[in-house]
Parts: C-alpha cells; sequence; structure tokens
C-alpha cells in the first residue's frame, strides 16, 4: 500500500469542507497533487485550464 501524501490529505480536506471543483492550471510543484488525484477518482473535481489566470476566471465564472 502506498503512503499517504500531502495531496491525499489535501484532497480529503477540500471533500470533508464539501468542496466539489478545484480549478487550476498544472505546473510547477503540482505533480504530486495532480497524482494524489488521480488515486482520489477525480474528487472534488480538478478542471485544468489552459493558463493560469483562465483558471482563475473559470472559477469566478462557476461560482456566480
Amino acid at each position: 500500500m502506498a503512503a499517504t501524501t500531502v495531496g491525499d490529505f489535501l484532497l480529503e480536506r477540500l471533500r470533508e469542507w464539501g468542496v466539489e471543483q478545484v480549478f487550476g492550471y498544472p505546473g510547477d510543484g503540482i505533480n504530486g497533487l495532480l497524482a494524489a488525484w488521480g488515486k482520489a477518482g477525480d474528487r472534488p473535481r480538478f478542471v485544468q485550464s489552459r493558463h493560469e489566470e483562465m483558471a482563475a476566471f473559470e472559477a469566478v465564472g462557476y461560482a456566480k
């Protein structure tokens, strides 16, 4: 069995808080978090943008 990572803990906490979607742009330092998403069955759902600023616009649009 694989060790629990910080990414695993982070996603578990987001699920506890009722977060359903996370908007983001993969870049430096996020690979561990993306690996955790793969193990977590994409819960909460990761919505990948093509640019980091677009992730912010997408999140605002979703919130509104």
